[in-house]
């Protein structure tokens, strides 16, 4: 049995930034405050809450006086910073450069839409951290689309500008983007060269995993994709294991890992989310290789 970890798995930048700034803090303090899980992985978070990393909501930000408050790399809407500044709250930003930079793109778009009485839309998860940031830059007027039945929430004779999470599937995008397309041609009273625009906004370090975890399935037996179960871009890089390896697993832990997935003479092929950290992967591969019932299984 030979098992291979990918190493172009694991954090994307914003995220193994973002964790550093939090653990440099906590050097110097017993706790810190994270507006929101750090990271969407429930082994991770654990890890940092025993270092004194405490998770709070919006409700209880508010609450807070005269603190320090981390901001995880997803990023926050206006009104976070309007209530920190309110209440005192010292911010340790960690914002992702790259959702900042859409943030903007999202805030000019969107006034250049309120001029032509137009719309925004946005591809992503509703309820998702990064989403409810940037949906902050359009006073919450964006339509979010995550499927096709979000379709007919798009007046299709107005002119309309559509960005996407960073993290998202590149096929999902423009999958929905031609979707849409079609439909401003089909239901338009007049359908004129500019009405709708559609911007490619998906990280490139999200974008360019694809193609490689595409051929590191190819390239083994069995595919262990370790991720949280609350990660978009985990369900998005899984699907991308199961549609060229049928022998893909996604699981959150070693504790889910199926011995009947596994036989004696199989390659092994361990990989992970940008929320993924290096140890866990780590950690499932070392449980793999020491645990004789995950080693030898008769099919």
């Amino acid at each position: 049995m030979q098992i291979t970890i990918d190493q172009n798995s694991g954090y994307c930048f914003g995220v193994e930034f973002a964790i550093q700034m939090a653990e440099d803090e906590m050097e110097n303090k017993k706790e810190l405050y994270c507006l929101g899980d750090i990271v969407h992985n429930d082994m991770e978070v654990k890890r940092l809450h025993e270092k004194g990393l405490r998770i709070i909501d919006h409700q209880k930000l508010k609450e807070l006086r005269d603190c320090k408050v981390l901001i995880r790399a997803h990023g926050e809407p206006p009104e976070t910073y309007l209530t920190a500044l309110k209440n005192n709250l010292e911010l340790i930003d960690a914002s992702c450069p790259v959702v900042l930079k859409l943030q903007n793109r999202v805030k000019h778009a969107f006034d250049k839409m309120q001029n032509r009485d137009g719309q925004m839309i946005i591809y992503g998860k509703k309820g998702h951290a990064e989403v409810i940031g940037l949906s902050g830059q359009t006073d919450n007027k964006a339509i979010i689309v995550t499927d096709d039945s979000d379709l007919d929430k798009i007046d299709y004779n107005k002119p309309a500008i559509l960005f996407s999470q960073t993290t998202k599937s590149t096929q999902g995008f423009y999958d929905i983007k031609t979707k849409i397309e079609n439909r401003f041609k089909d239901r338009s009273k007049f359908f004129e060269e500019g009405s709708f625009e559609a911007h490619d906004s998906i990280c490139r370090q999200v974008s360019n995993r694809e193609p490689r975890l595409e051929k590191f399935a190819k390239e083994h037996d069995v595919v262990i994709f370790v991720s949280g179960k609350k990660s978009s871009n985990g369900k998005a890089l899984f699907n991308v294991c199961l549609n060229t390896n049928k022998r893909s697993y996604f699981v959150e832990d070693s504790s889910e890992i199926n011995p009947g997935w596994l036989k004696e003479t199989d390659s092994i092929g361990i990989c992970g989310a940008t929320s993924t950290p290096m140890w866990l992967m780590k950690d499932i591969a070392k449980c793999i290789s020491e645990n004789p019932k995950l080693q030898f299984v008769n099919h």
